[in-house]
């Protein structure tokens, strides 16, 4: 879903306040790369356009046009994921921006100037805002059919109504305001309720998850923020996982400076078969540089330096109450609005939502894990919301004491607790309110 903004806190005035602003956007870094087919890479005309439209630094869109267009070659691309990401001029409103995020963070590893991690910080405290997504289905004409969230939690397919004809000059009827969008109600989906099980675009592999990070590149100048694209359901979930630590440690995520960077991982897919196939897959990751540690064991000392980090793109929140509009609601659990499915860059990955089966200790979990689990545990509990969040950090410091959460026996025990209090909230909501009681009378 692309996420919108009101930038506004009073009454519309002109055209232009009537309509939801979108955070601008300067330029898009690329998670992989396109190269030829297997079948194509025998023609020698055809590597050699490629070849030289990659050292021209021109995009894979405008590559696969030309191999259509001059060479007669539909479909001559694959994506590739890679250990690096992708920073071209072409995909900057102002060239000059991409050599700028290589000069600053760019690593040479034998094959000239890449992007391997490079920071970045968020304009929003809201982690849909920062990283919009939806199941999309696309045609040659755009935009098919996508999801988005009601008022009653539920993931409905949307499209765009019909154009009405105009009877007297007979032609389409103008929109004003932009195309009406409405619930899909057809014979494959009568109800209008996104469920990719049924869906025909979905089975074949025409509707996807889509999502973008949306972010600004420290010391990089430009009135915008920048796009990074994904359709892995598994880079989403842990970079949700990652923001929701985050979030919890510091109460927001503006001001903090996260990395992207690739890393292996080990996941399972299941094949046009049904079975279930392991394989190697070189995702994208996001983590941060914060001292999560003390903040978790209630070292205020951490606070100050915290608090003087500059917040990012601040224009866009130069008031404070930024109001989302038309953002999907997200699920009950919290979790990201996409579903599994095979994309690109990641196999699809299987969840059991149900019941406190994942809450359970792992004995291949690292610290890292457990941390992550206990950030979605409190997520679950409500504790993760800013309020709350100072009480948990008292309760967790005065019943383990300092350092806890480094100590993997101490975390395994409060992820026991907390998936306990997920039957009976109310327990536990007594033990903080005691602990920050007993805090306060110290």
């Amino acid at each position: 879903m692309n996420a919108v903004v009101q930038m506004f806190d009073h009454a519309p005035r002109s055209l232009v306040e009537e309509r939801a602003i979108r955070p601008p956007t300067i330029g898009k870094i690329r998670p992989g790369i396109k190269v030829l087919t297997r079948a194509h890479q025998a023609n020698e005309k055809a590597v050699k356009l490629y070849n030289d439209m990659v050292a021209a630094g021109e995009s894979f869109e405008a590559i696969g046009k030309m191999l259509e267009t001059s060479l007669k070659l539909r479909n001559a691309l694959v994506p590739r994921n890679v250990d690096y990401f992708v920073c071209r001029r072409s995909d900057f409103s102002n060239p000059d921006t991409a050599d700028e995020i290589l000069r600053l963070y760019g690593e040479d590893r034998g094959q000239g100037l890449r992007l391997y991690r490079f920071p970045i910080m968020f304009a929003f405290d809201d982690w849909l805002r920062n990283v919009p997504n939806q199941m999309a289905a696309y045609t040659t004409a755009g935009r098919q059919y996508f999801s988005e969230y009601d008022r009653d939690g539920k993931r409905y397919c949307k499209t765009y109504a019909p154009v009405e004809r105009n009877a007297r000059a007979q032609r389409a009827r103008r929109s004003f305001g932009g195309r009406l969008v409405v619930h899909r109600q057809d014979d494959d989906i009568p109800d209008g309720v996104c469920d990719p099980h049924v869906c025909p675009q979905y089975q074949d592999r025409k509707c996807n998850l889509t999502a973008n990070f949306l972010f600004a590149v420290p010391d990089v100048k430009g009135l915008g923020l920048i796009e990074l694209p994904t359709n892995s359901i598994y880079v989403l979930q842990k970079a949700y996982s990652a923001m929701q630590t985050v979030a919890l440690a510091r109460g927001r995520l503006t001001g903090t400076r996260f990395w992207l960077s690739k890393k292996e991982f080990d996941i399972t897919r299941i094949d046009d078969n049904g079975q279930a196939v392991r394989q190697k897959q070189m995702l994208t990751v996001l983590d941060a540089d914060i001292d999560l540690g003390a903040l978790l064991d209630g070292a205020d000392e951490a606070q100050p330096a915290l608090d003087a980090a500059s917040r990012a793109v601040a224009l866009l929140e130069s008031d404070g109450t930024v109001q989302s509009i038309g953002d999907p609601v997200p699920p009950s659990n919290g979790q990201p609005a996409g579903v599994e499915h095979p994309g690109d860059d990641a196999p699809s990955v299987t969840h059991d939502d149900g019941g406190h089966e994942d809450d359970s200790p792992d004995p291949d979990e690292t610290l890292e894990d457990k941390r992550h689990r206990m950030s979605d545990l409190l997520h679950r509990l409500g504790l993760s919301q800013p309020e709350r969040q100072n009480g948990f950090r008292k309760y967790a410091h005065q019943t383990y004491g300092r350092g806890w959460i480094e100590r993997i026996a101490d975390v395994d025990v409060m992820n026991a607790r907390l998936k306990n209090a997920l039957d009976d909230p109310a327990s536990l909501d007594v033990e903080i309110q005691d602990a920050i009681a007993q805090a306060a009378y110290v």
